[in-house]
């Protein structure tokens, strides 16, 4: 049976010492390999199972073996089966709940900023987003306020009690920003950017990938793999729309990528119905859509003055749509076994 490629996972009641064991064994046999992290779990690929079967009854057992399978072996569903929860400060993405972060796609103004943060948190949002650098097809579109708007993310979390994910574009803002971001948001144009992925899952905090407008269902699981090799396993996948030849909307909101995700990955999946509709009348319908597809989370864009917004105000939910949104959601979910929510408590305030 050698040359069969599987993986051992050991779970955190098994020790490093006990791993470095089975290392030791498997290079004594013929079959080096190296060890990987897994947030609290190690993982050793083995190419020669009969040096798994030779091993002595001092090693400690692995809780599963499981097939290698395809390149991006680290987030398969196989390896943790009940499913990674990914933890944003006091937010929880992928415990059973249905969980929404919301904020405008660009931090603007103090106003707009807290005015929204007020807006979301009061009608049962469990997190903030919110771009302070913004790549954007022209140069001559709002880029962002830089790290200026990082400072208005930090007070809209202060004043709420919500986390916050914001874009990170070049590898060299990392370790700035992770002195101070909940978690980072890696856009749809740097999904494969494998420098950055490398920085972002070295700082260890959660990450939420967007799937790149035209990449794969498992492009997207290899550039989760760079995460994930970094032995950060706190990564939410995000579909955001693929392009396609249907003009009706910005995008198309690939539902059966986020099917396909529950079935094949450990890791949370979320779902964008913002950038995929590019109009507010879509993204209930597509956020019902998301939930029944199994998506653990939303990312839904929210502007206390759509028409005034610079960047991508024609997505934006009012703060009146937004009201009635997370009021149909509840009983969708509900419908469905699951529920509202993500593990946060969220302070009252006032929007400016």
């Amino acid at each position: 049976m050698a040359n069969q490629d599987l993986l051992l996972v050991f779970d955190e009641t098994v020790t490093r010492a006990g791993v470095d064991g089975w290392i030791r064994h498997l290079e004594s046999a013929g079959a080096p390999t190296q060890m990987y992290r897994l947030g609290t779990s190690f993982v050793l690929p083995v190419s020669d199972v009969d040096a798994i079967q030779e091993a002595g009854s001092d090693l400690p057992a692995p809780t599963r073996q499981v097939p290698r399978g395809s390149d991006a072996w680290l987030g398969r569903r196989e390896l943790r089966p009940t499913g990674t929860a990914v933890s944003l400060g006091p937010t929880t993405i992928g415990d059973g709940s249905v969980a929404v972060l919301a904020g405008p796609c660009a931090v603007e103004t103090p106003e707009q900023m807290m005015a929204t943060a007020a807006v979301v948190a009061k009608h049962g949002a469990v997190g903030l987003r919110g771009g302070v650098f913004k790549p954007r097809t022209s140069p001559h579109s709002f880029q962002g306020l830089q790290w200026d708007g990082l400072d208005l993310l930090v007070e809209a979390r202060e004043r709420t009690g919500l986390p916050f994910v914001t874009e990170v574009i070049e590898p060299e803002h990392v370790k700035r920003l992770a002195e101070v971001v909940d978690g980072f948001q890696i856009g749809a144009r740097n999904m494969q950017n494998f420098a950055l992925l490398t920085a972002v899952g070295q700082s260890g905090l959660p990450v939420v990938l967007k799937r790149g407008f035209g990449c794969t269902v498992e492009e997207t699981l290899a550039a989760g793999e760079y995460l994930l090799l970094e032995g950060n396993d706190q990564v939410v996948l995000c579909e955001r729309g693929i392009r396609t030849f249907e003009p009706s909307a910005r995008f198309t909101l690939d539902l059966t990528a986020v099917a396909l995700w529950k079935q094949r990955t450990h890791l949370p999946v979320m779902v964008d119905p913002s950038h995929s509709g590019g109009r507010p009348e879509l993204v209930e319908p597509l956020s019902l859509a998301a939930i029944g597809a199994g998506a653990d989370a939303l990312l839904i864009d929210v502007h206390v003055e759509p028409q005034q917004a610079l960047c991508d105000g024609n997505q934006a939910l009012s703060p009146e749509q937004f009201a009635g949104l997370m009021g149909r959601l509840a009983p969708a979910a509900a419908g469905l076994g699951r529920h509202m929510g993500g593990g946060t408590s969220v302070r009252e305030c006032s929007p400016t």
